[in-house]
Parts: structure tokens; C-alpha cells; sequence
């Protein structure tokens, strides 16, 4: 056998090993790579004060393959009160629990602002991808409007036969309480005067930007969704051209505003334009 031919089987028995490498390595990356997407749902829903409500966690499309899952849920107390349903296995979701009827571990823990979900399939061999409902939560709205979110925290993990899969992509809740979610009206333009809010939505302060094309008296005021004025900025002549106003997200008492929907309104002597604001906490 001449050198050339050994060079040659040499090779063969080389190349199969990395191939093999490459193989095993692509039938463990590729399903992780997939993911899994998680989203509270319905992701935006306005309720009246005082109501009971129900929030989905759902995987929302087919993607990695897991059987347990590990996470926790923030929420505001002030304006959420989180109601559990007796017996607790009420909450466990719908496809979850067709996936595998008799032979869970699951273990939940309720404190005032978060709760501690650990759901795992004990069947042999099952395991599930989405979509469906794997959890599912009761709240009560508070009798104050505002808007509040309910969130994932950062203890969020997906497992498959013990091993950690993902990643994990997730969508958080914003519910309106007494307060509509859609989207506001465009503010009206008024040729020569502008209004603007950023950011917005805001988690505290807020930078009102003013445009006007005639120097004159303004006046600025912040008011909620009832129309009431929370917070006024004082009446002034101002020369044209160009201001900004930074609103604290407090009111004339000092007092910070609750989460919710505010309208900042700029009157000048005979004209007048708005911008809606949103505050989040």
C-alpha cells in the first residue's frame, strides 16, 4: 500500500470523529436555541376598581422541550391583591396538567408582593413544548385607578429531565384599573405650539418639552383621569421659542401620584395643546 493511500484512510478514520463532534454537538445546542417563550396573558386588560380578575402564564409557541419550570411573580400590593384558589392545584394550567394528570410536583409559596411557583411533570418520558397554559392566577384590584404591571422576576428557569434549558423570553402584564389601555387619541397639532413628554411612559420624572412661536403668557398643568388638576407649574410670560418643564411625578402637596393615566395641558392667551402621560411604578 503506497503512503498516498495510507494518507488517505488516515484521513477517513479522522474525519469521522469530528463529524461525530459537530453531530453530538448540534443534537445538544439546537433545541436550547429554540427557546422558550413566556408571557403573561392577557398581556394589557383594563378592569373596574374593586373586580377580580384572572391572569395565564402561557408558553406562547412551540419551541425547546422542557418538563418543570422554576419562577416567580411580582406585583404591586397597593394596587393587587393576589387571591389563591383552594385547592392550589386549581391554579396548575390546563395543558400542563394534560401533559401528565397524576403525577406532578408542584410547590407554591404566596408572599405580599410576589409569589413562588415550582411545577414539575413526573410521568415518564413527558415532557411538553408549547403552546398552553402552565399556570394560572386570581387577583383583586384595588379601589384606586392606576396602572399597575405584574411581572417575572429574575428566579426563572425551565428544565428538561433535570437539565436547564432556554432561553427563556418573557412578556410581563400591564392591567388598567379604572384606566383605559388604548392607545390615546394623536393630541391635536396646534400650528405654533408644541408638547411633548419623555420619557413616557415614565417611572418617575418626566421632561415636558414646550415649543412656541410668540412670546406670551403660558400656563402648565398636569391633570388626572377625572380631569383634576394634580399638579400645577405657575402662569408666566415666556419669550418664544424653546423650554423644558420636568414634572417629578408628585403633586402640589409633595405627595408622589399613583400609577396611571395624567394629561399635561399648555395654555398660552388664546391657544391651547395636550399630551397624555403615563405613569408606571
Amino acid at each position: 500500500m503506497n503512503r498516498g493511500t495510507m494518507d488517505d484512510m488516515n484521513g477517513m478514520v479522522r474525519l469521522p470523529g469530528r463529524w461525530l463532534f459537530a453531530l453530538v454537538f448540534l443534537l445538544v445546542a439546537s433545541p436550547s436555541a429554540a427557546g422558550i417563550k413566556v408571557a403573561l396573558l392577557p398581556a394589557q386588560q383594563t378592569v373596574a376598581p374593586g373586580d377580580t380578575f384572572d391572569l395565564s402564564i402561557e408558553v406562547t409557541e412551540a419551541g425547546t422541550a422542557f418538563n418543570g419550570f422554576d419562577l416567580s411573580i411580582g406585583f404591586d400590593p397597593t394596587a393587587l391583591t393576589f387571591i389563591q384558589r383552594s385547592p392550589v392545584s386549581q391554579q396548575e394550567g390546563a395543558y400542563f396538567v394534560a401533559a401528565c394528570p397524576s403525577q406532578r410536583f408542584h410547590q407554591f409559596q404566596a408572599a405580599a408582593d410576589s409569589l413562588a411557583i415550582t411545577d414539575v411533570l413526573l410521568c415518564a418520558n413527558t415532557s411538553v413544548t408549547g403552546p398552553g397554559q402552565i399556570y394560572r392566577l386570581r387577583f383583586k384590584a384595588s379601589l384606586v385607578p392606576q396602572v399597575t404591571t405584574v411581572r417575572f422576576l429574575s428566579r426563572l428557569a425551565f428544565y428538561n429531565a433535570g437539565v436547564k434549558v432556554g432561553p427563556v423570553t418573557t412578556t410581563n402584564a400591564t392591567v388598567g384599573i379604572g384606566v383605559s389601555l388604548a392607545a390615546p387619541e394623536t393630541p391635536r397639532d396646534v400650528p405654533g405650539l408644541r408638547l411633548a413628554a419623555a420619557p413616557n411612559p415614565a417611572r418617575g420624572h418626566v421632561v415636558l418639552r414646550i415649543e412656541a412661536d410668540h412670546a406670551g403668557l403660558q400656563r402648565l398643568v398636569v391633570t388626572d383621569v377625572a380631569g383634576r388638576v394634580v399638579r400645577r407649574f405657575g402662569e408666566a410670560e415666556f419669550p418664544a421659542g424653546r423650554r423644558a418643564v420636568t414634572w417629578d411625578g408628585r403633586n402640589d402637596s409633595g405627595q408622589v401620584v399613583p400609577p396611571g393615566r395624567y394629561t399635561a395641558t399648555l395654555k398660552t392667551l388664546n391657544r391651547s395643546i395636550q399630551t397624555p402621560l403615563t405613569i408606571i411604578r
